[in-house]
């Protein structure tokens, strides 16, 4: 059961307040610093710190804030980390007051974070660091002492990217048995790497029956080459779980009958959030088997199915099932072989997901036909939608006006990704007015759509003065040379925001664009950027029509 992929795919694009960077943690500590050393209503009451005092004391203040918060926030992990913000802030506000009513008359003795915050004990406990490597019986047995420790408070353990031998695994059953009534979320992806079948077997086993009975919250059994075999040896810890929020099976090799198994062995999903089955084979067959759980998992907020062999007629069924999980809020279909068909069936349950706030739905060959029906009903649904990806579906042109349409209803979007499609100019132009007014735009992809210099120009000039624009990615497209310049030029007070052009192809032309290529690198570029501000007119009178229109059924 070798793992022939890294333990941690990267993350679908998400916006999270929680935690905060390393810059903005510093920035804290020195404004701390100086509201305990400078003449503030507070110091003139009880007494300032010398700027050495303030220092030390600001950093065990903000470190101590920093993992009450941190804390609260892995309690909620599927939040923007809000709550985890307002709490950080109210520990250091509290504690710097609690500091300066504990400072002594006198100057000699020094004051202490210990005596007006209790100790926080440590809640996660994880091997993981470093490089991925072997663990047997003797390393365990020193690893792994932290968790006998009596009266420890440890609620969630992560053991991966290191592989456990039988031996080793022996040692860890019984201690985790002694903390399975605390646990609350156990990470066991990757953690039998390079062993062979039987072993890794065995270890799965081993591992599930000391945690069987437990009452977990999340579950990550990820790169494990898990197959039937593997699921059915976590059997017993599947079974007993009544209150499981999150569930992540990715690359695993999950095929049809795998996925039954999962099915058959995780019958209580009615408090599931999310559901991640990431890089899999499961095919039609075991996407239907993926339907049932879906089915079974009304209060469902995330769901990924990508890369995972599913054709139409197994992703008819599972958009089927998704229309009956009205709190979804994230959905990722990626990568799978749906076809137009599936993308019909798809609006269908788009319509009832109010919530929805990231769509992944690239590679899905959907064609016009399917990214109409989807953009429809996206927009009259979704109003909080931040991220829409659609890229590599064969889209011309003629969905465009869909698109923008469902855009331009999209006021806090903050990224769009449509590269890797046949819009061209036309499409990028409609594309580019309909996010004219969104101020919370972060990124655009809309690369390898044989734009020319025109939509690309277009482009540039709609996000340029955006406050929170990171990104524009129009690479791999016909740009004329004249016209990268151009781009540059645009862009010349911020070149981080342009990606690069390495791969454009100022030669490259469509068969049905020679004749406006001829005419754009010629004397008739006038006529060309005319052509284009009569077009931009157009749409103002065509979108706010169509924004007024009630969309039909």
């Amino acid at each position: 059961m070798d793992a022939t992929t890294a333990n941690s795919q990267r993350r679908p694009f998400s916006i999270k307040l929680w935690p905060p960077s390393e810059n903005t943690r510093k920035m804290l500590v020195e404004r701390m610093t100086n509201n305990l050393s400078s003449p503030t209503i507070f110091t003139r009451k009880y007494r300032s710190l010398s700027k050495e005092e303030a220092t030390k004391n600001a950093e065990e203040i903000e470190d101590a804030a920093f993992t009450i918060a941190n804390q609260h926030y892995e309690k909620e992990p599927d939040g923007d980390g809000s709550s985890a913000v307002q709490l950080y802030a109210r520990e250091c506000s509290k504690l710097i007051l609690e500091i300066l009513k504990k400072i002594p008359k006198s100057e000699d003795k020094e004051i202490s974070i210990s005596e007006v915050v209790p100790t926080v004990q440590e809640t996660f406990f994880d091997i993981s660091k470093g490089k991925r490597a072997f663990i047997e019986a003797e390393e365990a047995q020193e690893l792994l002492k932290p968790l006998k420790e009596p009266g420890n408070s440890y609620s969630k353990i992560c053991f991966s990217n290191r592989s456990f031998s039988i031996d080793a695994a022996r040692i860890a059953g019984p201690i985790l048995a002694t903390l399975k009534d605390q646990l609350k979320e156990v990470d066991l992806s990757d953690f039998v790497a390079g062993r062979n079948e039987a072993a890794a077997l065995d270890v799965m086993n081993i591992f599930s029956e000391a945690l069987e009975g437990s009452n977990l919250k999340f579950l990550n059994l990820s790169d494990n080459a898990l197959g039937e075999k593997g699921v059915r040896a976590f059997g017993k810890l599947l079974q007993s779980q009544t209150n499981l929020e999150e569930l992540f099976l990715m690359n695993d090799g999950i095929s049809q009958e795998a996925a039954n198994a999962v099915s058959e062995l995780v019958p209580s999903t009615e408090k599931l959030k999310v559901l991640h089955f990431h890089n899999n084979m499961t095919g039609d067959e075991g996407a239907v088997a993926i339907a049932e759980i879906v089915k079974r998992s009304p209060l469902l907020e995330d769901f990924r199915c990508s890369s995972t062999r599913v054709g139409s007629e197994g992703g008819s069924v599972l958009c089927e099932a998704l229309g009956m999980c009205s709190h979804l809020k994230k959905l990722d279909l990626r990568d799978n072989m749906f076809g137009p068909e599936v993308g019909l069936v798809l609006c269908k349950a788009l319509i009832k997901h109010e919530n929805l706030t990231e769509i992944y739905l690239s590679y899905l060959n959907l064609e016009d036909e399917g990214a109409i029906a989807i953009a429809n009903a996206l927009k009259d649904s979704a109003p909080s939608l931040a991220v829409l990806e659609m890229a590599g579906n064969d889209i011309t042109a003629e969905a465009a006006s869909a698109i923008a349409s469902c855009i331009a209803a999209k006021q806090l979007l903050a990224k769009l990704s449509l590269g890797e499609n046949e819009l061209k100019d036309e499409g990028a132009i409609q594309i580019a007015k309909a996010l004219e007014g969104h101020s919370h735009l972060i990124e655009v992809d809309m690369s390898s759509n044989a734009l020319r210099r025109a939509g690309a120009r277009v482009l540039a000039q709609t996000v340029l003065h955006k406050d929170e624009f990171k990104l524009l990615n129009v690479n791999g497209n016909f740009i004329s040379e004249e016209g990268v310049d151009e781009l540059k030029e645009i862009f010349k007070k911020s070149p981080e925001m342009l990606a690069s052009l390495e791969d454009n192809d100022p030669e490259g032309e469509d068969e049905d664009d020679e004749e406006d290529e001829e005419r754009e690198s010629g004397d008739e570029g006038k006529d060309v950027e005319d052509e284009l501000e009569s077009k931009l007119k157009n749409l103002d009178v065509k979108q706010e029509a169509s924004l007024d229109t009630p969309a039909s059924n």
